[in-house]
């Protein structure tokens, strides 16, 4: 961006958040959500309610009420970005694979035990089990937008069974242990409600694993491609016997199979050999493709319920990349995990409030590359605007840090072929 691009940005950014009047309430809490807002979108390096309030002139304690106790609606706010992301869809110019949503998680290092959500698991951000917490998100792609619409906190089972705890961490007695598939499930459901609609949804093995979430794709109608492990479990026929993945494909499969060239936005295209098979999973017929890197050896294995080519299903599969960028964003430039607090509603709306910028810089990216952004979009919309102490920054993410979570940089490094995930199966 230019100086003038980034100075442009004020009366937009007004305006932009003007959509969200209704789910605030009090004057005065609609000046907080602006601060907040702000402050996210400014160059702070800790994106929190101190910084962000000193550097505003307001009170701390003030902007740390009006993360946990003020009365606004946070749920709404959510939805209102969701149907605002629906409408700039709408306007945007086609493209071959149309709208692709990502399912994917991220994670954070957290220390000490009152962060709702913290305990020792597996955080992607540092390649290994340590303390920290996991959200999970569903991001949307087309063409060159990309954005992440939604975000819930994994409550992991100790945190659900030990009622004491969560009582002290603000989380509602309703707020119980839900798998991430399960939390995956219900963003769906919340953006087909606001509107938004995928021609494709594709995720990793940590999702494609699990039977009772294709089961529920295939029963809404929703196409897609999982990656799975290669013991998933496939069968030839309806009533055959279960096979795991790689053997019913085997890696010599693969490489005897068709080359198919994957284009990639950030990084030169890769080349893969792949072959397919048809099998039965979660009740219904599918197709499970087998893929191997030219120049890795690395073999992916995907399933997907759509009848269509192996080039376009592999489009698809990696296209998991904009979640990437949509991570590398949030964390560096928008404060997405930044939340330091012990509060639950704090957290949400932290998230919340992140997503809510994030949908700004992903709409004016689309301007300045001259596409037709939805809604008023134009940088020239009237509107006061309170100056932001820190720069605003630049659409585009830093250099990638450790920013994402159990998956891989696509295009993939070579890795340690044969990864295991347990396949769950039960309704």
């Amino acid at each position: 961006m230019t100086e003038q691009e980034i100075t442009d940005l004020g009366p937009a950014f007004a305006a932009y958040l003007r959509r969200f009047r209704g789910c605030l309430g009090q004057d005065r809490t609609a000046g907080h959500f602006g601060t907040y807002c702000r402050g996210l979108l400014s160059d702070l390096p800790r994106k929190t309610a101190e910084p962000i309030a000193l550097e505003a002139g307001t009170a701390v304690r003030t902007l740390q009420e009006f993360l946990v106790t003020a009365r606004w609606d946070h749920d709404r706010t959510r939805d209102t970005l969701q149907r605002h992301v629906a409408g700039v869809l709408a306007d945007l110019p086609a493209d071959p694979l149309g709208t692709v949503g990502v399912i994917d998680e991220t994670s954070c290092r957290k220390w000490g035990t009152h962060t709702p959500g913290v305990q020792r698991q597996y955080l992607g951000c540092v390649g290994k089990i340590d303390s920290g917490i996991v959200t999970v998100h569903l991001a949307v792609a087309r063409g060159t937008f990309q954005a992440l619409l939604d975000a819930d906190l994994f409550l992991p089972e100790t945190w659900g069974e030990d009622r004491d705890r969560c009582r002290d961490a603000g989380i509602p007695d309703d707020v119980r242990y839900r798998p991430k598939w399960r939390l995956a499930v219900d963003q769906w459901i919340r953006l087909s409600t606001s509107g938004v609609s995928f021609d494709w949804l594709v995720f990793d093995e940590g999702y494609g694993s699990k039977v009772p979430f294709l089961r529920f794709l295939n029963l809404v109608k929703q196409r897609f491609v999982a990656e799975v492990p290669v013991n998933f479990t496939v069968r030839a026929t309806a009533g055959g016997p279960a096979r795991r993945a790689d053997a019913r494909l085997t890696a010599a499969d693969a490489r005897a199979g068709k080359r198919h060239r994957v284009a990639h936005r950030s990084v030169r295209a890769s080349f893969w050999r792949a072959t397919t098979a048809a099998v039965w999973v979660a009740d219904r017929e599918h197709t499970l493709v087998a893929a191997v890197n030219e120049a890795t050896g690395e073999v992916k294995y995907f399933v997907t319920n759509a009848a269509a080519a192996v080039a376009r299903v592999l489009a698809v599969a990696f296209r998991r990349a904009a979640v990437e960028h949509a991570f590398r964003l949030g964390k560096q430039e928008a404060g997405l995990m930044h939340y330091e607090g012990r509060d639950y509603t704090g957290l949400r709306r932290h998230l919340t409030l992140a997503l809510v910028v994030l949908g700004f810089v992903a709409t004016h990216t689309e301007r300045l590359r001259g596409e037709k952004p939805g809604g008023d979009g134009r940088a020239g919309v009237p509107g006061a605007e309170p100056a932001v102490r820190g720069r605003v920054p630049p659409a585009a993410g830093r250099a990638r840090g450790a920013a994402h979570q159990r998956g891989h940089p696509l295009p993939p490094e070579a890795e340690h072929p044969g990864r295991q995930v347990p396949q769950e199966t039960a309704t």
